[in-house]
């Protein structure tokens, strides 16, 4: 068992290799750490059970503690992290509970988002995401996970944010503050075939049609497909089947 102390190296060296940030030019440090943090998680640089010393982050980020404990309360207050002592704060644990929830809300936030971004959507605006998605497909195959993580994420808002609802797309964001880690997951230490691309071809051609119905029933779709693999993984591994 390691020591206290040397579970502080290990944390910090974790950071260290997650956030690879540059430090943050003067301002409003607290709002400017948040966001930097909530990126990350986003972005899935963290893993599900990481802990995250504040002091560390700090170092990281040039500042203080005192606007690194300020963003950290506010991605606890969004449920992107967890507090487990002074010094540091914890990227939630996976359970199937926590993902089924995840999953229950995204289906329906990302599902009326595609739904309404049908009625304004372009035809520049579906060239730009069938050009997402075919560089997506091939990070994918290539097995880049970092990005393959960020073209799947940037072709999702760019269909939300077709919505014009700032409300909504803010509220979908904050879910994938807690979806970052598991993708990180997802992407990283389980197997699987699902690219996404059936689900994405489907919303692409729904959005051509300016079809709601269609374009949430794929969004909904590609949620689904998209965790199974997930959930297997989650299922056998609480069985004691899995690491």
């Amino acid at each position: 068992m390691t020591s206290p102390d040397e579970s502080d190296v290990v944390a910090a060296s974790a950071v260290r290799e997650a956030m690879r940030m540059e430090p943050l030019e003067l301002g409003n440090l607290s709002a400017r750490t948040y966001v930097t943090l909530k990126d990350a998680l986003i972005a899935g640089n963290f893993r599900p059970g990481q802990r995250l010393l504040m002091q560390e982050l700090a170092l990281q980020l040039g500042t203080s503690v005192t606007p690194v404990r300020e963003a950290c309360m506010r991605l606890v207050a969004e449920r992107g992290l967890e507090v487990r002592s002074g010094r540091f704060v914890t990227v939630p644990d996976l359970t199937v509970a926590r993902y089924m929830e995840i999953r229950t809300i995204r289906m329906e936030l990302e599902g009326l988002a595609a739904e309404l971004g049908a009625k304004n959507v372009t035809p520049a605006d579906v060239g730009a995401l069938a050009d997402l998605q075919t560089r997506f497909e091939t990070a994918d195959h290539a097995h880049a996970a970092n990005e393959s993580i960020r073209l799947n994420r940037e072709f999702h808002f760019r269909v939300y944010a077709l919505s014009g609802m700032p409300m909504l797309i803010s509220h979908i964001e904050s879910l994938w503050i807690s979806m970052g880690p598991i993708l990180n997951v997802f992407y990283n230490q389980i197997e699987n075939d699902y690219v996404g691309a059936e689900a994405h071809v489907h919303l692409l051609e729904a959005l051509r049609a300016k079809d709601g119905k269609k374009a949430r029933a794929a969004i909904e779709m590609d949620i689904v497909r998209g965790g199974q693999a997930l959930l297997n993984y989650l299922t056998k591994r609480d069985a004691g089947f899995g690491s």
